[in-house]
């Protein structure tokens, strides 16, 4: 038993804040970015400096977005409009693909020196998964995606990836739209209303919601389970160990 509802075949997981343990990294490289373009733009035009928030900022505006879009959707706001530019421009640019970019480069640093790893639970989860012949497939907005399933050693577990190189070529809207998970589905060759969606961030299960999936599972690792079912969740759990041995839903 794996806390699904009967009919749920397959299973189509968020990477960062589900199965590995990225999302400090994310935050944080978010946080220096953002933080450093706020000092000086405050600078140039006398105003007091507001940092980012780790917490309220990363949940409301980035989790779970495209990396672009996150950086819009923050700087929207704060009442901040920047160029454009283009995904060429360099990390030190002030557009907002400018500092998309300041913030790959930052998280890229950081998983090279550190590494990434995977929640147990989640790797547990996989398995028994695994085992009882669900199809599985990751969807992150993550444009890294590959690089952070190989260095978590999960690669082996997972038979198909949607990522942010997958939505730019594809041209698939980001989360809250389901657009990315819909491509997971596709993939797996099932309907959505026969499977289940795995996030962590709002924007997630809001897009798990927007697909018509057949459950969605809010994974809580911030103390934010209320605002998951709010946006959209079927039942939320700390790790997703709790679901190992659990009945179906409604049995």
């Amino acid at each position: 038993m794996l806390g699904l509802p009967a009919h749920v075949t397959a299973c189509l997981f968020d990477l960062d804040g589900v199965l590995t343990q990225t999302a400090r990294v994310h935050n944080a490289a978010w946080r220096a970015t953002f933080d450093e373009f706020l000092r000086r733009r405050a600078a140039a035009n006398d105003e007091p400096f507001t940092p980012f928030d780790p917490d309220e900022d990363y949940r409301r505006f980035v989790d779970g977005r495209p990396r672009y879009d996150g950086v819009r959707s923050f700087l929207s706001s704060r009442d901040i409009v920047l160029p454009e530019g283009s995904p060429d421009d360099p990390p030190e640019a002030e557009t907002v693909h400018g500092l998309g970019n300041c913030k790959n480069v930052r998280l890229l640093q950081e998983l090279r020196t550190h590494g990434v790893d995977a929640y147990p639970g989640s790797v547990r989860y996989l398995r028994a998964a695994t085992d009882a012949g669900l199809r599985r497939a990751v969807v992150t907005a993550s444009a890294n995606g590959g690089e952070v399933v190989a260095a978590s050693g999960l690669a082996e577990l997972l038979e198909v990836r949607v990522d942010g190189l997958v939505a730019r070529t594809e041209k698939l809207r980001g989360k809250p739209e389901p657009d990315t998970f819909l491509a997971g589905a596709e993939r797996l060759g099932v309907a959505p209303g026969s499977a289940a969606v795995f996030e962590d961030a709002l924007a997630g299960v809001a897009a798990g919601r927007a697909g018509d999936f057949g459950y969605v599972v809010g994974v809580d690792r911030v103390g934010q389970a209320d605002a998951l079912l709010a946006h959209g969740a079927d039942i939320v759990v700390r790790d997703l160990a709790e679901l190992i041995g659990n009945r179906e839903p409604g049995a």
